[in-house]
């Protein structure tokens, strides 16, 4: 089942046969924001995580197809994946309950800024209402801005910070 998330845009509910899909979409994630990295290992990510208990949403864009050679013969109109939204479930360590932890949100650079990002955020939290949850988490790096700025208009708010320090066998 799909719906109208944006004109032009629908969204719907991924399965279990978009694996390779979503660790496709994982690793350009990370990729924008570390080119130089190898995320292989994302790989196992995807096959621990996810699971029917942690939902899968694709954002297609509706193409306006390709008018062909000197536009005598024109091609269908297509339909492929420009987002996705992948959430799972976390535990507030404050107060016990169980709430959503989105895992992934990417929007391919081409169709950013149209508010496909805004868009999923609002639809995802619509989702978390309606199944009981009374809060959204996720983790976002401190250097991608264009997100933070995104998640600060929505109204998330820092709760916690994830702090690393990285260890060297010379010590």
């Amino acid at each position: 089942m799909s719906e109208q998330l944006l004109p032009g845009y629908i969204i719907r509910r991924g399965s279990a046969l978009d694996r390779s899909l979503l660790l496709k979409f994982m690793q350009r994630t990370y990729q924008d924001l570390f080119p130089n990295e190898d995320f292989s290992h994302l790989e196992q990510t995807v096959k621990q995580y996810f699971s029917s208990d942690t939902p899968l949403w694709w954002v297609d864009f509706l193409g306006e197809g390709d008018q062909g050679r000197n536009n005598q013969y024109p091609m269908p109109h297509t339909q492929y994946p420009i987002a996705c939204l992948w959430v799972g479930n976390a535990i507030d360590q404050v107060h016990g309950n169980r709430h959503a932890h989105i895992f992934i949100l990417y929007v391919v650079p081409e169709h950013r800024r149209r508010g496909i990002g805004r868009a999923l955020m609002r639809y995802v939290e619509n989702w978390a209402i309606q199944r009981g949850d009374r809060q959204i988490g996720l983790q976002v790096f401190q250097s991608n801005k264009p997100a933070l700025n995104l998640y600060n208009q929505l109204g998330y708010q820092t709760q916690s910070l994830w702090m690393v320090k990285f260890l060297s066998a010379e010590q």
